[in-house]
């Protein structure tokens, strides 16, 4: 090709102009040129690899010469052929690509061509993805695990179920390997009754961050789940209700709703655990009937599970459900006082808001309020006041106390919203300084940011980062090896407090507990 006539004697820019303009027009002219480049290299790096970047576009748009490319004796343009093959989908590449990968010995090259077959998904490809399932590599047998997940290959389903069965066995189940991490995903895209009906029976495996990608794997499938999820209130034990009920609430589906009403009013949902899952759940969906059954939970008098109830209706307000909780709050008892606690713990201004046009109700709030340890609470509800404004709030806002920021500070991670809200006014209590996040990511920010904490609470099945992938994190930065860490979770098994205890927690707390045992284990791993 002329353009590229005597280019080892062109000047740096000339050299880079030619290229962009070869990568432009995909020129397949350019290409005897630009593997005479690529086989004996210019000796500029950056020169070099512009050279790659014009091959792989001028191949992009040619089909017969990447299939060429693929039996050329030179390294360095056979890998780049197979790597356009998988890039652009080139199905004719399939064939040629499988023989290579029968006879391949090298891990790396074997590696790229299952790539790439990967990408091209095309079923000539089976036989060799199923052959690879059994390799000794890890990366190896992953990438056939996803290539015939992306295929949904029928005679695989019964390996990847096996996979994930033995993942749980007593010598595995505490690390979750890349297999069985990519078995769950596979199993998934199937997206058929079997496979999910399999993911739901698995939602309390062993390992938590097994469990964890089963979750956002059910929760990706979407609304088709709902009826397996649902017949765990049939037949499941006590963990996996409530993880199919924050399944349940993450996927906001009505049927999800209505089938967690009716578990409720069979009585399947008695379990204090059960029960406040649902109420978590039902408040993220916010359907009709739910609603109806959160205001029937405002009779509640354990004080997570109102948080709960407390916290669902904070984003479903309406009058109906203002009357009751008025009218609630007015009677004075002890329940009264529970619900009002409840409203400032949870910070759920919007309910405030609209109990506080009702002079009793305003009172009994501000009680509560007045008597709240938590600095960020008060400047919160202050703000609240200083926008509604008028002679009654102006005199409640002089009524709120001057609180500054403790010398201790603490860090809870949970995913729950009312669980946060119970972590931080036990803490607020206690004289520590919160610092609240949603997942062990968030968590781990602080830390990162050079936040310096007395304590760690922690609760064990959390979405992105769990808990004990945070613990271990946390016992792996230098000067955290010491700093005491609370796992709260549901777990009941042995294996689980096992597990805490290797990875560093220092005490396990179990719910349903009371806030003064939490309280009193927080005094007992920092005295």
């Amino acid at each position: 090709m002329p353009m590229l006539n005597n280019f080892r004697d062109k000047e740096f820019l000339d050299q880079i102009t030619i290229l962009n303009e070869i990568s432009g027009s995909k020129n397949p002219d350019a290409l005897p040129g630009l593997l005479e480049l690529l086989k004996n290299p210019v000796g500029d790096t950056s020169i070099d690899y512009m050279v790659v970047n014009a091959l792989n576009a001028v191949l992009s748009s040619n089909e017969d010469k990447v299939v060429q490319g693929l039996s050329d004796a030179h390294d360095g343009y056979k890998i780049l052929c197979i790597r356009v093959a998988g890039e652009y989908a080139i199905k004719k590449a399939a064939q040629p690509l499988v023989a290579l990968a029968e006879t391949e010995t090298d891990l790396d090259r074997l590696m790229e061509i299952l790539t790439s077959l990967a990408r091209i998904a095309d079923d000539t490809a089976l036989p060799i993805f199923r052959r690879f399932l059994h390799h000794e590599d890890a990366f190896i047998q992953s990438s056939c695990i996803e290539a015939l997940g992306k295929l949904e290959d029928p005679e695989s389903i019964e390996h990847f179920k096996n996979m994930i069965i033995e993942s749980e066995a007593p010598d595995r189940f505490e690390v979750c390997d890349i297999t069985t991490w990519k078995a769950v995903d596979a199993l998934a895209t199937y997206n058929s009754d079997e496979t999910i009906t399999f993911l739901v029976e698995k939602l309390h495996h062993k390992n938590p961050t097994v469990r964890r990608i089963i979750t956002d794997a059910l929760i990706d499938t979407g609304a088709r789940c709902v009826p397996m999820l649902l017949s765990v209130f049939k037949t499941g034990d006590t963990d996996n209700k409530i993880l199919a009920a924050n399944v349940l609430g993450f996927l906001r589906n009505k049927l999800g709703a209505d089938g967690l009403v009716a578990a409720f009013d069979k009585g399947l949902a008695d379990d204090h655990n059960v029960r406040y899952a649902v109420y978590e759940a039902l408040g993220r969906i916010g359907t009709m009937k739910g609603i109806i059954c959160l205001v029937d939970g405002l009779s509640e008098t354990e004080e997570l599970i109102l948080l709960a109830v407390i916290g669902g209706l904070e984003k479903h307000i309406n009058p109906g459900m203002i009357s009751t909780l008025s009218t609630k709050i007015i009677n004075a008892d002890e329940q009264a006082d529970r619900l009002a606690q409840g409203v400032i713990a949870s910070k759920a201004t919007g309910i405030f808001d609209a109990l506080y046009e009702t002079q009793g109700a305003a009172d009994a709030l501000m009680e509560a309020l007045v008597a709240s340890n938590d600095p960020e609470i008060i400047e919160e509800f202050k703000a609240l006041l200083t926008e509604i404004g008028g002679p009654r709030a102006e005199r409640d806002i002089q009524r709120l106390p001057q609180l500054s920021a403790s010398a201790r500070k603490a860090l809870a991670a949970d995913d729950s919203r009312s669980m946060c809200a119970m972590h931080r006014a036990i803490l607020t209590d206690l004289g520590f300084e919160p610092f609240m996040a949603s997942n062990g990511e968030e968590a781990y920010d602080f830390i990162e940011q050079g936040e310096e904490f007395d304590i760690i609470i922690t609760d064990m099945n959390m979405p992105v980062m769990d808990g004990m992938e945070l613990v271990g994190k946390v016992r792996s930065t230098p000067g955290l090896e010491d700093i005491p860490i609370i796992m709260v979770t549901t777990e009941s098994e042995a294996s689980q407090q096992n597990l805490a205890e290797k990875a560093g927690v220092t005490a396990f707390i179990t719910k349903p507990f009371k806030p003064d045992e939490l309280k009193a284990k927080i005094a007992e791993v920092t005295a």
